[in-house]
């Protein structure tokens, strides 16, 4: 049937070619803007995927400008460790020099203490933005270490932030103290007594550490006839349990940072022995104190069943409100003016290079942790990155041939439009 009234032909042309222009349209789009997804109306699961995975990649470029912020930190803390390494291997020197009998020990020793005093400066400018993790003499809880930004955790909770935390290592010369009243004060809570058996081990792995707790190694052998050692060398108490004023006054002390296990305890003990036995002049043969993990190891060949050499690890409470010394406490006391103090020294030295080159190594791990979280997290964004623009982005290649092909089809569209608009006309020969 024909109609003058109503084309069908032109209709479907007509919407055919107005679909055609839709589509051109969206094409056209598509290539300006390089996004086949570009808002929720395009495809709103898509977009809502990339727009999540978009804050990702934004939250993760704040955590390597906070991982940036952490590595810059832990290399001006090395290397000031790593300088403080090197003017305790020039008082070593010193020390070395101070060994001789023909020599100006007065004049040595002012350069000992003028390096110490440059240790002092290095320590108190190694800080990056306010940040000195040189310092650990805090008794709050968590102020021996730093927590970094490391990485973003997403579950069906959310998003979550995880830190890494970076650990401080004190190389200050502060002095400890331990209060002389207040707190709870337990003598004894570790002993061994060498006899006959000549060894024993002090077992602390019960003690709890708390920061600013105090603790006191105590000595008392029993020699009367001071046939294999001379006793008073190996009192430090006036009897064979320390007491709460004696512990106050005690050079065998150390009071514990926040971060320290009873192993970081028991190796400042030891420590702290063997400068006290340099100085006094007790060989390893007459006491041994070596820390083992939680606890202390203790030898002596001289001992026997009379003869008897008791130790003892004491403990005050962190509320008696003590001071925490620096790591390189035993600094302080170096004095190489006399002969005995040159040899004891030498001890001591040896000591603390021992523990800031460990302090410079731990530094250096945790700057190549940091840097090694970094090139992940940029890894990883640029993986996200790339998943998003699968998701969205345009394919240019196929956009272009279908542009193509759509310019086309709107050419024959325009030509069938044309067709079914003068199919009517042909009703005009009927009337001739």
């Amino acid at each position: 049937m024909s109609s003058i009234l109503t084309n069908e032909g032109a209709s479907i042309a007509l919407q055919t070619l107005h679909q055609i222009s839709l589509n051109i349209a969206g094409t056209q789009q598509e290539i300006a803007t390089g996004r086949r997804v570009s808002s929720a109306e395009d495809n709103a699961a898509v977009w809502a995927i990339s727009q999540t995975m978009q804050a990702d990649v934004q939250g993760y470029k704040r955590v390597s400008d906070s991982l940036s912020l952490g590595s810059a930190t832990l290399a001006v803390a090395r290397d000031a460790s790593e300088t403080v390494a090197e003017l305790l291997t020039e008082i070593k020197g010193k020390i070395v020099s101070a060994q001789g009998e023909n020599v100006d020990r007065s004049k040595i020793q002012s350069n000992v203490d003028a390096l110490r005093d440059q240790i002092g400066a290095v320590v108190e400018m190694a800080q990056f933005n306010g940040l000195n993790l040189l310092k650990n003499s805090d008794t709050d809880t968590g102020s021996g270490s730093e927590a970094v930004l490391g990485f973003l955790r997403r579950d069906s909770l959310g998003v979550t932030g995880a830190d890494i935390d970076i650990g401080k290592r004190d190389l200050t010369t502060n002095a400890s103290a331990i209060s002389a009243s207040g707190g709870s004060y337990t003598a004894g809570a570790a002993s061994a007594t060498l006899d006959a058996t000549q060894s024993g081990t002090l077992d602390a792995s019960g003690v709890a550490v708390e920061t600013g707790m105090g603790f006191t190694l105590s000595i008392f052998g029993t020699d009367a006839d001071e046939s294999r050692f001379v006793q008073d060398d190996l009192r430090t108490t006036t009897a064979t349990a320390e007491t709460r004023a004696e512990m106050a006054t005690a050079e065998l002390r150390y009071v514990a940072r926040d971060g320290d296990g009873i192993g970081d305890v028991m190796t400042a003990l030891a420590r702290k022995w063997d400068d006290y036995a340099a100085k006094a002049g007790i060989d390893s043969s007459v006491l041994s104190v070596a820390a083992s993990g939680t606890g202390l190891n203790v030898s002596s060949s001289v001992t026997d069943g009379t003869d008897t050499i008791a130790v003892n690890l004491n403990t005050v409470s962190a509320d008696a409100d003590n001071t925490i010394g620096g790591g390189l406490e035993i600094l302080a006391g170096i004095d190489v003016s006399t002969a005995t103090g040159a040899t004891a020294a030498l001890t001591s030295i040896e000591g603390l290079l021992d523990y800031t080159i460990a302090a410079s190594a731990g530094f250096g791990s945790d700057q190549n942790r940091l840097e090694t979280q970094q090139k992940f997290n940029d890894k990883l964004s640029d993986a996200m990155i790339s998943g998003i623009g699968t998701l969205v982005d345009t394919d240019m290649e196929e956009a272009t041939a279908r542009l193509q092909a759509l310019n086309v089809q709107q050419q024959l569209a325009v030509q069938a439009l044309s067709i079914a608009n003068t199919a009517p006309q042909s009703l005009l020969s009927l009337f001739r």
